[in-house]
């Protein structure tokens, strides 16, 4: 493993903390003391660089997460390394933090931990993207964001024009974009019918207040996490710098971010546009949100794409539409469920790890009616 430590600012502390306080838990790079990292788990760090926010690029935000998250207490089954990195501090020039991101991600993910990064405007889930890259890995990245946050890739990348600088880049490592918590009245239609277009998954705010659980499976098919702060309502996080009426509620975000850290196959996690200025309410929201990854993380199951198939209860419908059979398999362990597409080409190409595909009882129920469930129609059309 390189030596990250040098992208690093220690965090300056002599706080004492109660034996089952986090701050007694994690293995901090306090005072100079850079962690080991001999053991797989999470890695928390933080990333003031706020340049390529157009509309905050000149301030400069005091954000105190740490102070918050260090006073909660571990869960009950908590077993897995949990490290504070410190800070990386903004380059010279963006391009320098991107880098520096990018290399710590690519080094922590080849070592089982999961980056956690802290703050900053939300186009540094390019630099998260970038490490994939480096490892030649093809990835689902998944937004909970009120917005699509598409812009435009023939102009500078920005906190809401970052996801065609993804979608456009060369080579491509991207399979599936998911966005969760979308709100109709921040997306242009011609934005809306490209996503089409390229069969990307929107789950809007109105179905996740209806039903959280719909989130699950699409956590569960993701590999890189980016959390906008501003897609939770405003009321909920009592800061004049956020300003969104609607959202998703505290307590929902803590429960997506949960059902993250179950997800056997997510790696790595981006908490975004996160502006404090000393607002206790805001600091404590970011620090929950990290404390229910990590809750989801202990409870994780060892299911696809860690577990074999034989640990799973196998169920053959046939379509007559398609003239074939879907088939799907359900976690003998969890209770979860997916669904398999059959990809017409080599048994060994990159797409194998994204033709089982997590889904719900409700999908099973579908296909048993005879329909073709959405979820495999669009993923067959990527496949192909």
């Amino acid at each position: 493993m390189k030596d990250i430590s040098i992208y690093f600012q220690s965090i300056d502390s002599e706080d004492k903390f109660e034996k089952e306080m986090l701050g007694s838990y994690i293995q901090a790079n306090i005072n100079g003391d850079f962690p080991e990292m001999d053991k797989k788990g999470v890695a928390i760090f933080y990333v003031p660089e706020y340049r390529n926010d157009i509309e905050n690029k000149e301030v400069s935000f005091v954000n105190d997460f740490r102070s918050q998250l260090y006073k909660l207490y571990r869960g009950f089954n908590w077993d897995h390394a949990f490290y504070d990195l410190g800070t990386i501090m903004p380059g010279e020039k963006i391009a320098d933090t991107f880098y520096a991101i990018s290399t710590v991600c690519q080094e922590l993910i080849k070592k089982e931990i999961i980056p956690i990064i802290i703050g900053g405007s939300q186009d540094l889930t390019k630099a998260i993207y970038n490490a994939y890259e480096k490892l030649e890995q093809l990835v689902n990245l998944s937004a909970i964001d009120n917005q699509l946050d598409l812009g435009d890739a023939n102009e500078s990348i920005t906190h809401k024009g970052w996801l065609s600088h993804v979608v456009l880049h060369k080579p491509c490592y991207l399979f599936n974009y998911t966005n969760i918590g979308a709100q109709s009245h921040y997306i242009a239609n011609n934005t809306l019918d490209l996503f089409n277009d390229l069969y990307f998954d929107i789950c809007r705010l109105g179905e996740i207040n209806q039903s959280i659980q719909l989130s699950e499976p699409f956590m569960r098919n993701t590999d890189i996490l980016s959390m906008d702060l501003t897609s939770i309502r405003a009321s909920d996080l009592q800061n004049n710098n956020y300003t969104s009426p609607n959202g998703l509620f505290a307590n929902e975000a803590c429960q997506i971010l949960r059902y993250a850290g179950i997800s056997d196959k997510l790696s790595s996690l981006g908490i975004f546009n996160y502006y404090s200025n000393n607002h206790k309410a805001t600091d404590e929201m970011v620090a929950q949100l990290i404390w229910y990854f990590n809750e989801g993380y202990a409870n994780r199951k060892g299911d696809f794409p860690v577990g074999s198939k034989k640990s799973y209860t196998k169920f053959r419908v046939f379509l007559e539409e398609l003239n074939e059979e879907i088939i799907f398999y359900k976690s003998n362990k969890s209770g979860r469920w997916w669904i398999e597409i059959s990809y017409p080409g080599a048994k060994n190409s990159k797409f194998m790890r994204h033709q089982m595909i997590p889904c719900s009882y409700d999908t099973y129920e579908e296909a048993m009616k005879g329909e073709i469930p959405d979820l495999w129609w669009k993923t067959y059309q990527k496949l192909v």
